[in-house]
């Protein structure tokens, strides 16, 4: 089982205040982060690209019609992630491969169907996600995802998990389309990033927190370069393999390692390191 150890407010001074506990032992509702959580979050952030781009374009809904769909279908999962009393493997990798294909609809929404550019879609996303984050730690006094263990932090977890698709999607497409880079090189460019980004923290110090989500945010537009590189046509960039054989065949990857990960249970947290007492 995954365990972990969140603080909660200090009691209120009074005849029962030190049999009161300062600390509450639940359950955390993520996987701890390994190599193989990045694998996956990569591929269900390439996933998110081109299944809402086969999506948009086999389904004859619309963008609108598609987005309303997706919508509901990660509302449902979300429904049963928040029911589950510890970290499921399939029902969290299904949220994040349905919440990649939303946050990317809702920033082609943004762009396509009502004009907004790429400089004002980011800047707003970046905004939301701030003041996710804010809100969070000013309730809840962590940002760890080894914290998530009550329904409020994991509310704030997916909203800000939500935020970091639509921004990564936004800002991916805002330095693509103004630099001009191609699919490859964009994907160079990002892979290049969260490597500073994981120096920084290893090397430099910097907050662990902090690098965990910046490097989060950065996956998103590295997997959406790598959807479009393998999917689009070779005269556009691309190897031309179409969003049908580049979505099935990351979706089987991503089966494989969760199936393999809820059989092995090798991104539970362990609840003797982490708390030092035996489960």
């Amino acid at each position: 089982m995954t365990y972990e150890l969140s603080e909660t407010p200090e009691a209120e001074p009074g005849p029962s205040a030190s049999a009161r506990p300062s600390h509450r032992l639940r359950w955390n509702k993520v996987p701890e982060v390994t190599a193989y959580f990045w694998i996956i979050k990569v591929l269900c952030t390439t996933v998110g690209e081109t299944a809402a781009d086969l999506l948009n374009e086999k389904a004859g809904l619309g963008l609108t019609g598609v987005s309303v769909l997706m919508s509901a279908l990660l509302a449902v999962v979300l429904v049963v992630q928040f029911r589950t009393k510890e970290y499921r493997a399939g029902v969290y990798w299904l949220a994040v491969a349905l919440i990649s294909v939303v946050g990317t609809l809702i920033s082609d929404n943004l762009t396509d169907n009502i004009g907004v550019p790429l400089e004002t879609s980011t800047a707003v996303f970046a905004v939301l996600l701030a003041v996710a984050f804010v809100v969070w730690y000013r309730r809840e006094h962590t940002l760890s995802i080894h914290s998530v263990d009550t329904t409020s932090r994991e509310a704030y977890y997916w909203l800000a998990v939500l935020f970091t698709f639509a921004l990564g999607t936004a800002g991916g497409d805002l330095v693509s389309e103004r630099m001009d880079l191609g699919y490859w090189l964009a994907a160079v460019l990002f892979a290049l990033a969260i490597a500073a980004v994981a120096v920084a923290h290893f090397a430099l110090g910097l907050d662990a927190v902090w690098s965990f989500w910046i490097a989060y945010i950065l996956t998103r537009p590295l997997g959406a370069s790598v959807g479009d590189y393998l999917s689009q046509p070779t005269g556009d960039g691309g190897l031309g393999l179409g969003t049908v054989v580049t979505s099935g065949l990351f979706l089987a990857v991503i089966l494989g390692l969760v199936v393999y990960l809820a059989v092995t249970r090798k991104d539970v947290v362990d609840h003797a390191r982490v708390t030092g007492q035996v489960a």
